[in-house]
């Protein structure tokens, strides 16, 4: 058995992602250092794996990245999908040929800041930031413009 664990083929992810924006009424969003990239800031996401929903898969990667149970708050998919092209040095998690993801957007409202319980081979440190700094920081154009997006949808007026 062990001369053919080597055959068995690679595990690629699927080019299918959740964002998921984790914030406070009062507009303070919590982003999370990546660990393979330090200085690369974001909001949770992860890859659908196989047979999931995308909502079980924005509610297995909040868990996972943060350790923040979904059950006890308001988690609202946005119905919003953007498609971007992976980075160059992530193509190797998916299968040969593949370039573009599609990400669909969610949120999870908090009543107060938590403290997240990282995954440290994900993560190094997370920061709860006003939205404006949020979507300054983050790597990511399709995280920032959710995150602008964010008063809008709770019907926050901004100035």
């Amino acid at each position: 058995m062990g001369e053919l664990s080597g055959l068995v083929d690679k595990q690629y992810k699927i080019p299918v992602s959740v964002l998921v924006l984790i914030h406070t009424a009062d507009l303070r969003v919590l982003l999370l250092e990546r660990a393979d990239r330090p200085g690369y800031w974001q909001s949770v996401t992860g890859s659908q794996d196989a047979g999931e929903t995308l909502v079980a898969t924005a509610r297995r990667e909040v868990r996972e990245e943060t350790g923040i149970e979904t059950d006890s708050y308001m988690l609202v998919d946005w119905h919003k999908q953007s498609e971007f092209e992976i980075f160059k040095h992530w193509r190797h998690r998916y299968a040969p040929g593949v370039t573009h993801n599609t990400e669909h957007v969610f949120s999870l409202q908090l009543p107060d800041i938590i403290v997240p319980v990282l995954a440290p081979r994900e993560h190094l440190q997370f920061a709860w930031l006003p939205w404006r700094e949020a979507a300054d920081k983050v790597f990511s154009w399709s995280n920032a413009d959710a995150i602008r997006e964010l008063p809008r949808r709770l019907g926050v007026a901004t100035k």
